[in-house]
């Protein structure tokens, strides 16, 4: 058996083990308890609301079946700084009497409440939440794996100067030098060393986060890229780094078009353009990675919303089948994003081809 198809039995593996535990780890706790609660009469198993739970923020994070941590809430309020647990919040529905108001989890949303637990609309404009979500957590969790890997990566080329690469170095060196020779040259030309850092540090944050979005239990099952303010805030970077480092002819490109005719059309179009760029960046990273993860709950969820292990097979092959493009997706969107940024800073500091010697 050659490389390329031990990779791929690797990969199909890996892949049927993600679909197993994504199968029996992220849904049996809830839907067999919503399962249960319906025999008793009360609701039934709600797709909508589990899927919608998977692909939102929230105050704790969910470990296996029914255990989690939670989380730090931190509350700037009219009247002062609230600091308590999000343990303090649950079960869903829990009125917490906190230091200056009453708080509860309403749609993973934490809300001032009166003493019946009716919202208090006049109260909740008055408090800020700046808690530690989720989101938060995750993304401290992948810096923190970023700065020990490539700090790690980084003294090992230090000390093996001249030498083969060894051990994760080796692992990371491929996409090291994929992103500089076929990313960042191409589109960005002789000044990429510039911006290499921030291509690595993009790709690779977007990767490990749609690896670990992929894993349903901590410390993955969180849905940090599919959430628009991470990727608005991505998009918002590289808005700023391609205006600050433009040069005078791409300037010039948007407010002097030739023939100068064209001045009332072009210069609008093309101040839109400065915007669209980085808004096509956020939307298709947002999109593509929670359509991914609404369609493999969605595939998983028919065996609750029929309500028989005969659905199952069926199921979990179309899951199998989504998860292996999700993986693809994963590395690809991270590729795409990066790709795009580059070539949008490369068309800013391109120099007038009349200069080029």
């Amino acid at each position: 058996m050659n490389n390329g198809s031990i990779l791929k039995s690797k990969i199909f593996n890996l892949t049927l083990i993600c679909a197993f535990f994504l199968t029996i780890g992220a849904f049996p706790f809830n839907a067999f308890s919503q399962e249960s609660k319906s025999e008793a009469g009360e609701k039934k198993f709600d797709p909508k609301e589990t899927i919608m739970e998977h692909i939102a923020d929230k105050h704790e994070w969910h470990m296996f079946g029914k255990s989690y941590i939670p989380l730090p809430v931190i509350l700037y309020t009219d009247k002062g700084i609230e600091n308590f647990s999000s343990a303090n919040l649950q079960p869903a529905g829990h009125v917490y009497n906190g230091k200056y108001y009453n708080y509860m989890l309403v749609n993973n949303k934490i809300k001032v409440v009166d003493g019946n637990g009716n919202i208090d609309k006049a109260a909740n404009k008055k408090v800020w939440d700046f808690s530690i979500t989720q989101n938060v957590a995750s993304m401290w969790m992948t810096g923190l794996l970023l700065l020990i890997v490539f700090l790690g990566v980084s003294s090992k080329y230090k000390k093996r100067v001249g030498k083969a690469p060894k051990g994760l170095q080796s692992f990371l060196e491929p996409l090291i030098l994929f992103i500089r020779d076929d990313v960042a040259l191409p589109n960005i030309g002789i000044k990429y060393a510039a911006y290499m850092p921030l291509l690595l540090t993009i790709f690779f944050f977007i990767l490990i986060n749609n690896i670990f979005g992929m894993i349903p239990f901590f410390p993955g099952g969180y849905n940090l890229t599919g959430n628009i303010a991470v990727t608005l805030t991505l998009a918002v970077i590289i808005l700023v780094v391609v205006n600050f480092k433009a040069n005078k002819y791409y300037w010039k490109h948007i407010f002097v078009p030739n023939p100068w005719w064209l001045f009332p059309i072009m210069i609008p179009v093309e101040v839109v353009s400065i915007f669209s760029k980085p808004i096509a960046l956020m939307i298709r990273l947002f999109a593509n990675i929670t359509a991914g993860h609404i369609i493999v709950l969605s595939l998983v969820s028919l065996i609750f919303i029929f309500n028989s292990l005969w659905i199952s097979p069926v199921s979990v092959v179309f899951v199998v089948f989504i998860d292996a493009i999700e993986v693809l997706v994963a590395f690809l969107q991270a590729y795409i994003f990066t790709m795009l940024a580059s070539l949008f800073i490369g068309m800013a500091i391109e120099e007038h081809h009349h200069e080029v010697i």
